[in-house]
């Protein structure tokens, strides 16, 4: 049915809504009309059967001679017709029949199995089946001037059939039918073409395709996106908007200003303008947002935000990619190099040439036994790249970066990937850097360590540095909070945990003032 358009459909279920109503009142009609026959035909029949019951003709002549009994069919028969009955039978006591519309059956004994209550002077109807179809019969005792019973009189009636009444009705069903089938299809061609319009001529199908699509397409994009109508409840909310804005769950349908206390979008709804590149502050966010009101026909039926977030949009890019890591890295392994280079032209102008090529040697079997252990036992370039410019860049700070040799990493948890985990690492190895800020007299040291199995990832980032204070040990995974001074914005902490939780990990933190800070996370695999 799927090539049958939305008009044709509806069209066709209304006519056949129709025609069902049509039939199934129709037959309701009639048998309400057969039921009233039958009563009718009940009276009719004890009238006629009482008024042959009291002719003094009758009742002399069933008690007379042979030649007298033998005129009752004459007279019954001129009564059945004024009557209008289909027949009338008179009985005597012995049940013998001196009237019948068969003149074969007239002095035969009626062998009726209904008959006998009639011949103890009652008075009553019944309907039977019969060779001219389904009859009413009354039942009426003949009364002598003595009051005593000389005979039973039957008058009946035929009811007519469901396909008699239809067809003595069809003049006025034909009417009735093809008038409320007109107007009904000629309605239902309007109410589908009305729809249709409404529906901007797409088929159901099509319309169920653009909403997959539409769903998808928004979910897909890189910049947040909500909408609402007039009533100021979501109709959009994509996956993007909900991750910027910190919302889970299904939203659609609630009230805006509920979800967004400090929303700006109702009021494209008032001033019913467009606003192009506009910066708000939204749930402490400084976002860059397009508002637009959606009109249909001139109207408008709601509005639309497509907004990024413009304070982090920079810093999450780099974090994402690990570009920041490898250029830094890049960075700190020039200024390297460039040391090594000028010690080693040193040692050759010195004419020291066998410990200029003892150097040369030194340097490149660490840097390769370096290299051959995380290729082994890292199996992503992109955190062996991080660790090795996380190496570098602790040697240009002074602090020393030791990888855990026992280390692996094989594969990522479910819903992580490669990306996650430089977010995860580069935050924890960068934010150990920083306690060393203010630490200048002992050893800086920062210890990495990655443990694998077929149930757990555990990741460990342990340091020597400042430690976190008690009263900031609570909040130090909150967005925006930070203790590094003005210029950070305190991301990189709530990054890791939005990271953890999304994993379904678990991250534990130890923290001594003046000893340093153990951050563990792990995860079930």
């Amino acid at each position: 049915m799927r090539w049958l358009s939305i008009r044709w459909k509806i069209t066709a279920l209304i006519f056949f809504i129709v025609s069902f109503s049509l039939l199934l009142g129709g037959m309701i009609v009639v048998a309400n009309f057969i039921h009233t026959k039958e009563e009718e035909l009940r009276q009719r029949a004890l009238l006629t059967a009482r008024t042959v019951s009291e002719l003094p003709e009758i009742k002399h002549k069933i008690v007379g001679t042979k030649s007298e009994r033998d005129t009752i069919n004459a007279i019954i028969d001129r009564l059945r017709v004024i009557h209008g009955a289909d027949y009338i039978i008179v009985l005597d006591m012995n049940k013998i029949r001196l009237s019948h519309p068969v003149k074969e059956m007239i002095g035969r004994k009626s062998k009726g199995t209904d008959e006998g209550p009639a011949f103890a002077e009652h008075t009553y109807t019944s309907k039977a089946w019969g060779e001219i179809g389904t009859v009413i019969r009354a039942f009426v005792p003949i009364m002598n001037s003595d009051h005593k019973q000389i005979g039973v009189v039957i008058a009946a009636y035929k009811l007519p059939s469901f396909i008699e009444v239809i067809l003595s009705l069809k003049i006025e069903i034909f009417v009735t039918a093809s008038l409320s089938l007109l107007f009904g299809g000629w309605g239902a061609w309007l109410l589908a073409s009305h729809i249709k319009r409404q529906m901007f001529h797409l088929e159901p199908h099509e319309i169920a395709k653009l909403l997959v699509e539409r769903t998808e397409t928004f979910n897909a994009m890189h910049e947040g996106v909500i909408a609402i109508d007039t009533d100021e409840r979501i109709t959009i909310f994509n996956d993007k908007a909900k991750q910027m804005l910190g919302i889970s769950g299904d939203v659609i349908g609630q009230p805006i200003r509920s979800i967004i206390p400090d929303t700006h979008l109702p009021e494209i709804l008032e001033i019913n303008q467009p606003i192009y590149n506009k910066e708000l502050q939204v749930r402490n966010l400084n976002i860059l947002s397009n508002r637009i009101p959606i009109k249909v026909n001139n109207k408008t039926v709601g509005a639309v935000a497509i907004f990024q977030d413009q304070t982090e949009v920079k810093r999450l890019a780099e974090e994402l990619t690990g570009v920041k890591a490898f250029v830094s890295a890049l960075r700190v392994q020039n200024h390297e190099y460039m040391n090594k280079l000028h010690t080693i032209a040193g040692l050759i102008q010195l004419g020291h040439k066998e410990k200029a090529l003892e150097y040369v040697f030194k340097v490149t079997e660490e840097q390769e036994e370096m290299t051959r252990f995380l290729s082994k036992n890292i199996k992503d370039e992109s955190i062996s790249g991080l660790l090795l410019s996380k190496i570098s860049r602790g040697k240009e700070l002074g602090v020393h970066v030791t990888i855990d040799r026992h280390s692996q990493l094989k594969k990522f948890p479910k819903h992580l990937d490669h990306h996650d985990f430089v977010v995860i690492l580069g935050n924890l190895i960068e934010n150990a850097f920083d306690s060393f800020q203010n630490v200048v007299e002992q050893k800086k040291e920062v210890y990495i360590s990655i443990e694998q199995n077929d149930e757990i990832l555990s990741l460990s980032v342990e340091d020597n540095g400042c430690g976190i204070d008690e009263q900031h040990k609570e909040r130090i995974f909150d967005e925006g909070f930070s203790t590094k001074g003005t210029n950070e914005r305190g991301i990189g902490l709530y990054l890791v945990k939005q990271i953890v939780e999304k994993g379904k990990g678990q991250i534990h933190v130890e923290s001594e003032k003046g000893k340093g800070t153990i951050f563990t996370i792990t995860f079930e695999m």
